[in-house]
């Protein structure tokens, strides 16, 4: 589950930043490199401390051609975690095709400024490799590295808070460097509890 004011290219200089993320923060930022963004984000998190009414549409099969798109319906509830300096979501959605359980741990790093993403599916408890970077403006965005049916493929994760209590998630896959997207995951989030609940 497991999201952009940067420039991106290829999986080279992402595999860098996913090996060496102390490394980045000295580095000029450069396409592919998930870099460190100015001022301390380990509050970039806290508004969506609560409980959310989940509406998410994931494409069936990424990067095939095909554009069947599946609906599924939930809740995400999020709550923090160590101190504040983490937080774990919790997802539960369910549809026509089935239902989505799974885990997203996200643990602050203060050295390099950036938030590591860490999603599990329940149904089989493999957490992915994680995927890094931070807000800007109220946007966050994250980059990585995916298995996709046995191929490493580049992810982009990115959160934009559309209003105070409505927020929206994004991912995509590139197989081509970063040049280009494929959207695969859209997920509407409204708040139907209160800050901090389910703490």
């Amino acid at each position: 589950m497991q999201c952009k004011g940067s420039k991106w290219i290829g999986s080279a200089c992402l595999a860098i930043a996913l090996l060496a993320p102390n490394a980045i923060a000295q580095q000029p930022p450069r396409q592919g490199v998930a870099r460190a963004l100015p001022g301390d984000g380990q509050q970039d998190f806290d508004w969506e401390i609560g409980v959310w009414r989940t509406e998410l549409r994931r494409l069936a099969n990424p990067l095939s051609g095909s554009q069947e798109w599946l609906d599924y319906s939930g809740t995400s509830v999020v709550r923090k975690v160590m101190g504040g300096r983490g937080n774990l979501v919790e997802l539960r959605v369910q549809g026509a095709a089935g239902q989505i359980e799974g885990v997203n741990l996200r643990l602050y790093n203060p050295q390099v400024r950036q938030w590591n993403l860490h999603y599990a599916s329940l149904r089989n408890g493999v957490l992915t490799s994680p995927i890094h970077g931070g807000f800007r403006q109220g946007r966050g965005e994250f980059y990585g590295q995916e298995d996709l049916d046995g191929k490493a493929v580049l992810v982009r994760f990115v959160i934009t808070r559309i209003a105070a209590n409505t927020a929206r998630f994004e991912q995509a896959y590139s197989q081509d460097g970063g040049r280009s997207w494929e959207v695969n995951w859209i997920a509407t989030d409204t708040r139907i509890g209160g800050g901090e609940g389910g703490r």
